[in-house]
């Protein structure tokens, strides 16, 4: 181990002085001296620019191929095919230019590098290239910025009134679903109402509430609009479902939604891609604390008569619970054990 390090410290005192030797060259050159500059090195720092330049984008090429089944996961939304257009749009006009701009940067180092018989031109400036290159990037960056904002504000937009509603809170370190019954109303919440028996702080004044049940998964049918709706209980957490092209942040004190159709159903997406063990999930995107990790919650996607019936199977909070609604109004109270009692 040491003499690892010992081997290390010599190496890097060999660049320093040479280092030195260089700069040393440099200032002489800067106070008129008329040491020849032109090296070997240049010539091989200019050859080395052009070995970097194909090295690398080969192996930027040959990785993004063979990873593409990594990062482009399938689609699973109807929304999700309009987002990752715009992202396939966005990276084929910004990777054009990030590619030519790379190779004429490495190819100008290469081509015009220092000879004795050759003096740089000077070209003080260019109106009508300067315009040429500021107007066509403004109008380029101008559509793809109106196409998502586009896109967005259909996604973020009152969701259809038909839509399947599901809220989603997250804590650390988990998610908590609950829907809002036969009749697709949630009820109320209070943070303040946030105890050991009612977690998610439901205000059950509300009758809303009534018939509000938990999950253990995130069930929604195929082909029906879902309405995410997203809070958090004590610091920033995001909903982050990949195969849906679903993400938005959960804040404590200031309720997010999201809403897409689902189009394939989870036996589907088992179906393509091979994988009978697969299952659509949540996961969160915000470095939540110690427990982020653990932050998962599967999506189930189904038929919607398979939906339906297990919809109609759930149990509320107050069934499973009664003492939630022991403190109620007389009037309240009595409405709260029809559903109680309710077969």
């Amino acid at each position: 181990m040491y003499g690892l390090l010992i081997s290390i410290g010599v190496i890097l005192l060999i660049l320093v002085i040479w280092m030195v030797y260089r700069i040393q060259t440099l200032i002489s050159v800067a106070k008129g001296s008329d040491k020849k500059i032109a090296t070997t090195s240049n010539k091989v720092n200019a050859f080395l620019m052009m070995v970097f330049l194909i090295g690398c984008g080969v192996l930027m090429f040959w990785y993004s191929i063979k990873e593409f089944d990594n990062y482009q996961m399938p689609i699973a939304s109807e929304h999700g095919i309009i987002t990752d257009r715009l992202f396939w749009i966005t990276m084929a006009v910004t990777g054009f230019i990030f590619i030519l701009t790379h190779i004429l940067l490495f190819w100008f180092s290469y081509h015009y590098q220092y000879r004795d018989d050759r003096r740089a031109a000077y070209y003080p400036d260019n109106n009508k290239l300067e315009i040429i290159w500021t107007l066509v990037p403004a109008v380029v960056l101008t559509v793809l910025v109106v196409s998502g904002w586009k896109a967005w504000s259909d996604i973020t937009a009152p969701a259809p009134e038909e839509a399947h509603v599901v809220e989603i809170m997250g804590y650390q370190f988990a998610w908590d679903i609950r829907y809002g019954g036969m009749d697709n109303t949630l009820g109320d919440y209070d943070y303040r109402l946030t105890n050991a028996t009612n977690s998610r702080g439901i205000d059950f004044t509300d009758k809303n509430s009534f018939d509000d049940f938990p999950s253990q998964n995130v069930v929604i049918p195929k082909g029906e609009p879902v309405l995410f709706k997203i809070r958090a209980r004590d610091v920033l957490h995001s909903v982050f479902a990949p195969h849906m092209r679903l993400k938005m942040d959960a804040v404590p004190g200031m309720p997010t939604r999201f809403w897409f159709v689902p189009n394939k159903t989870t036996e589907e997406m088992r179906t393509e891609l091979g994988d009978e063990e697969f299952e659509f999930e949540i996961a969160c995107t915000e470095v939540c604390g110690n427990g982020h990790f653990s932050m998962r919650k599967v999506i189930r996607v189904v038929e919607p008569d398979e939906y339906r019936t297990w919809l109609a199977e759930q149990t509320p909070f107050i069934k499973s619970n009664p003492d939630l609604v022991a403190d109620l109004p007389a009037d309240l109270k009595e409405l709260a054990e029809i559903y109680i009692n309710e077969e």
